[in-house]
């Protein structure tokens, strides 16, 4: 947004490896964004059920989303931000091949790396950074669930100013993650 106004634009991130981050991180996103993300291959056909039996309920209201991490990973990494027919069959193809290739923990660490967190931040090494001044391996379960969500819109929602909306949200994500496990490492 700020180029062609003769400013550079913003961009703050570091990749960090998934055992690099604090375990309450992964358990965040996926309590808020799929909480059958380890049950899944890409596509969560409950979830995607729901939202077009709500989107039916609801005409004129804005659309829920049932965007996987594997989907938003495939779109974040492969294509463009903005909604298209074309778009969403290409993230269908991507997701299918990531689930393919990618290991669940890999799927995680790439989503975590590239997720929009703020404007111009990306990932939960930069925005452990920015908004807590700490690094993502020490971010703490309530910093995690914060960041977790702003995640629908990270430009509209903040973790470092967060709303009462956004700590509402927060709230219930900390419950959520009691019931989400990782997997073991082998």
């Amino acid at each position: 947004q700020n180029i062609g106004h003769g400013n550079a634009p913003k961009l703050k991130h570091h990749w960090v490896s998934l055992d690099e981050m604090s375990p309450s991180m992964p358990i965040a996103v996926m309590a808020s964004e799929d909480s059958r993300f380890l049950s899944h291959h890409g596509f969560d056909f409950e979830q995607i059920g729901n939202a077009v039996m709500e989107q039916n309920r609801r005409r004129h209201k804005r659309r829920r989303g049932a965007s996987t991490i594997s989907q938003q990973t495939a779109k974040n990494v492969f294509l463009w931000p903005q909604s298209s027919w074309v778009r969403k069959g290409l993230e269908a193809y991507f997701t299918v091949l990531i689930e393919f290739f990618w290991t669940k923990e890999r799927i995680l660490e790439v989503y975590l790396n590239c997720m929009e967190t703020g404007d111009g931040i990306y990932g939960a090494e930069a925005v452990a950074n920015r908004h807590f001044n700490t690094t993502a391996s020490k971010l703490t379960p309530a910093q995690s669930a914060l960041i977790a969500a702003t995640l629908p819109n990270p430009r509209r929602f903040s973790s470092k100013n967060p709303s009462p909306y956004v700590l509402k949200r927060q709230q219930e994500i900390l419950r959520q993650m009691r019931n989400i496990r990782l997997p073991k490492k082998k």
